[in-house]
């Protein structure tokens, strides 16, 4: 008897399904995932990864089951945020089979984050992967299909532009660093927030020089792994506004509902820098800095699209990069289906396959070595046929399912109306 199959699933909360005060009670950090996981598969998933970001949280996992999957992932994450599973439940989206398969490529080719194209997301995948993988959570159909994700995400790199926006954007801001400050080896870096442009622009800055950074964030455990990756010091988020004046360069990426930096802060902060200038760098979605920033003098603030002109990198342009990408990724997934669909047949294939052998050995046992080799064959093809025969017969008296049947033996054997 064949195992049950399973079937992909991916269940969780995005930038578009839940708040970002949601996503960061759901957030589980290295240290959590573990024991995470070990608890999803003794609540019966068979495989399981989750991916924890600034963008969302997710489990993708392998279930015989797609009921049972959403609701132990519902359940793990209602124990982690304190929440009851009903009063989760319309925050998160369960996805199975081909929309599964196309959200994991998506996600993994940067077409489902807020800024299009970013590249830390395939190494979050990568991390949640190896973190599965310790865990022994992994088996081969998440092995399969996070491997073809990243084949996937290569491809889409490779024959389109849409990872270059990004880029062009975290090199603006360098740019524009360097023309207000000059030699960045003597700026000081504050950023606020964890999210993944903030991520790319402050490696960038670090890349060009700069080497003296600090990170906060409402919550301390993403401050801490961001600074760590960083190589750099945490900041409690108490003392932020306070920070604000020995920093040359202010990037935000929290993207909450409320501004984290007011104008009144900022002007505070001019004031004890003695008008020294400050850039402000906002990639929050929505904006982290107040707009009324702009109005005050010797503050310079830079949104994504600002920086975007800056780069010369239209909206336009990496849209159509991503339209590309998109075809890439719907190409991909009905090629991964289709590869899954055709291991699916392979267990029933082997099993016939072994019956056949087993009738042919069974004849020649019993016709001896001296029979005609047309009625060695006649009985060989009688043997084989005769189940296959009574069920068909059996099956057409039944009633309509026959002609299923009939229109699958024509398409199998090629047979002639």
């Amino acid at each position: 008897m064949s195992a049950t199959p399973q079937r992909l699933m991916v269940v969780g909360a995005n930038h578009r399904s839940a708040s970002l005060g949601l996503r960061d009670v759901l957030y589980i950090d290295d240290a959590a995932a573990p024991s995470f996981l070990i608890g999803l598969r003794e609540a019966g998933l068979a495989e399981a990864m989750v991916l924890s970001t600034c963008d969302r949280v997710e489990v993708w996992c392998a279930a015989a089951d797609p009921a049972l999957a959403t609701h132990a992932v519902s359940a793990a994450f209602a124990a982690k945020a304190g929440l009851t599973s009903d009063g989760l439940q319309a925050h998160l989206y369960s996805l199975s089979g081909a929309d599964a398969v196309r959200h994991g490529f998506g996600v993994v080719a940067a077409l489902d984050s807020l800024v299009i194209g970013e590249p830390h997301v395939a190494g979050q995948v990568k991390a949640a992967y190896r973190l599965a993988r310790e865990a022994d959570t992994v088996g081969g159909v998440l092995d399969q299909f996070t491997q073809a994700a990243f084949a996937v995400a290569k491809r889409v790199r490779s024959e389109t532009a849409v990872g270059e926006g990004p880029v062009s954007i975290a090199a603006a801001a360098v740019q524009v660093a360097r023309d207000l400050h000059g030699d960045l080896a003597t700026c000081r870096a504050l950023v606020i927030g964890t999210g993944d442009m903030g991520g790319l622009v402050a490696e960038s800055l670090l890349a060009a020089g700069l080497t003296d950074m600090l990170v906060t964030a409402p919550r301390d455990s993403r401050a801490e792994s961001l600074a760590h990756s960083l190589g750099c010091h945490v900041l409690p988020f108490d003392d932020l506004r306070e920070a604000l004046a020995g920093a040359d360069v202010v990037l935000t990426c929290v993207g909450g509902r409320n501004p984290v930096v007011s104008a009144e802060a900022v002007a505070l902060a001019l004031r004890k820098r003695r008008r020294q200038p400050i850039f402000l760098i906002d990639a929050g979605i929505p904006g982290d800095v107040e707009t009324a920033v702009n109005r005050i003098e010797s503050a310079f603030l830079y949104d994504l699209a600002d920086l975007e002109k800056v780069a010369l990198e239209g909206r336009a342009t990496r849209e159509h990069a991503a339209r590309a990408a998109r075809a890439i990724v719907e190409a991909e997934v009905a090629h991964f289906l289709r590869g899954r669909a055709a291991r699916a047949a392979v267990p029933a294939l082997v099993a016939l396959r072994e019956q056949f052998e087993a009738t042919r050995a069974g004849v020649l046992a019993e016709i001896g070595s001296d029979v005609d080799p047309a009625e060695a064959t006649r009985l060989l093809v009688n043997r084989l046929l005769h189940v296959p025969t009574e069920t068909m017969k059996s099956i057409a008296a039944e009633g309509e399912e026959w002609k299923t049947m009939e229109a699958t033996l024509r398409k199998l054997f090629h047979l002639e109306e």
